[in-house]
C-alpha cells in the first residue's frame, strides 16, 4: 500500500463515508469509491464492509488500520522535521484559535507579520473544533486549553478573570440581578458546550435555576455579541467585557477557574522560520494584556 491508498483508506475509515472522505481529501465521491474498491483488490481483501450507517472496518481492515497509522506517524514525523530545518522566511503556515481570539488578536499579529514579512502567508482557521497538530491539521493553535501531548510545546499567553457582564440596555430596562436569587427574573445567554455537558450550569458561581436561558451560543465571540445586544446577561472573561464597552455586574465575584490562552505548536516545528516569526508577532499582541 503506497501513501497516496494510505490516506484514502484513513479517510474513509474516519468519515465513515464516501462523501466525507472525498471532502477530507478535496476529491469527488466516485474517485474516493473507486480508489477503495481498487485498494481492495490490489490486496485481495475485502476492507470495509457497505452498510446502512455508512462504510464499517472487516477484521482484515482493523488490522490494516494499525499498520496505515504507523505510515502515518511515520510520513508526519518525516513532513514536521523536514519542515522544522526550513529559514526560509516564506510559505503557508496554519494557525487554529476560536472566532474571538482570532479577531481581538490574531487578526492585528497578522498584519503586522504581513509588514515585516509579506511572504509568509497565515491560513487561519476559527472554530470550536480543536485542531490536531500531530496530524499536521495546524502548524499552531491558540486556544483556552492546555493539550497533554508531550510532543506538544504550550505557553500560557494569556490569564484572565471570569466576570458577569450585561449591557446598559439590559441594566436600564431589567436592572441588576441580586447575588443569592438564582438570577430570579432575568434573562440568560450561556456557553452551549457547558449544557450540553451535563453540568450543573452557573454564572459567576451563582446557581441559574431561577433565570431563563433564552439563548445557547456555540461561540465565546456569539456570546459576547448576545450580551451587547442585550438579551441577557452573561459570562465572558473580564478584558473582553470592558473591551467592549459592557457593564459589569457583581465585580467582586469571578468564576471559579480563569480563562487561559495557551499557545501551541509542535516540537519539531518550533525553529521554522516562518512559523517562528507568526508565534512572535501573536505573544506580542497578547503581551498587554497577557494577565
Amino acid at each position: 500500500m503506497n501513501w497516496d491508498d494510505a490516506k484514502v483508506f484513513l479517510a474513509v475509515c474516519r468519515e465513515s463515508t464516501l462523501r466525507g472522505a472525498a471532502r477530507i481529501l478535496g476529491v469527488d465521491q466516485a474517485t474516493v469509491g473507486r480508489r477503495v474498491t481498487a485498494l481492495e483488490q490490489a490486496l485481495g481483501a475485502k476492507l470495509f464492509l457497505r452498510t446502512s450507517d455508512g462504510y464499517a472496518l472487516t477484521t482484515v481492515g482493523e488490522a490494516a488500520l494499525l499498520s496505515v497509522e504507523k505510515m502515518e506517524h511515520s510520513a508526519l514525523e518525516l513532513e514536521r522535521r523536514i519542515q522544522g530545518m526550513d529559514d526560509r522566511l516564506s510559505g503557508n503556515v496554519r494557525v487554529s484559535t476560536t472566532d474571538s481570539l482570532a479577531i481581538d488578536f490574531l487578526i492585528p499579529a497578522i498584519a503586522r507579520l504581513h509588514e515585516s514579512h509579506p511572504d509568509v502567508r497565515v491560513q487561519l482557521d476559527a472554530t470550536t473544533q480543536f485542531s490536531s497538530l500531530t496530524k499536521r491539521e495546524a502548524d499552531i493553535a491558540v486556544r483556552n486549553a492546555r493539550p497533554d501531548d508531550p510532543d506538544l510545546i504550550a505557553r500560557r499567553i494569556a490569564h484572565w478573570p471570569v466576570g458577569l457582564f450585561a449591557s446598559q440596555a439590559y441594566v436600564d430596562a431589567r436592572g441588576v440581578p441580586s447575588p443569592g436569587t438564582a438570577f430570579e427574573g432575568h434573562d440568560l445567554v450561556v456557553y452551549q458546550p457547558y449544557v450540553k455537558a451535563g453540568k450543573e450550569v452557573t454564572l459567576a458561581s451563582e446557581p441559574v435555576g431561577r433565570g431563563r436561558i433564552v439563548a445557547g451560543l456555540s461561540s465565546s465571540l456569539l456570546v459576547r455579541r448576545s450580551i451587547a445586544a442585550g438579551i441577557g446577561v452573561g459570562e465572558i472573561p473580564v478584558y473582553m467585557g470592558e473591551r467592549d464597552g459592557l457593564i459589569r455586574l457583581w465585580p467582586e465575584r469571578t468564576r471559579a477557574q480563569a480563562y487561559e490562552v495557551w499557545l501551541v505548536t509542535h516540537a519539531d516545528l518550533r525553529h521554522t522560520a516562518r512559523v517562528r516569526a507568526v508565534i512572535e508577532q501573536i505573544v506580542d499582541a497578547f503581551a498587554p494584556e497577557n494577565g
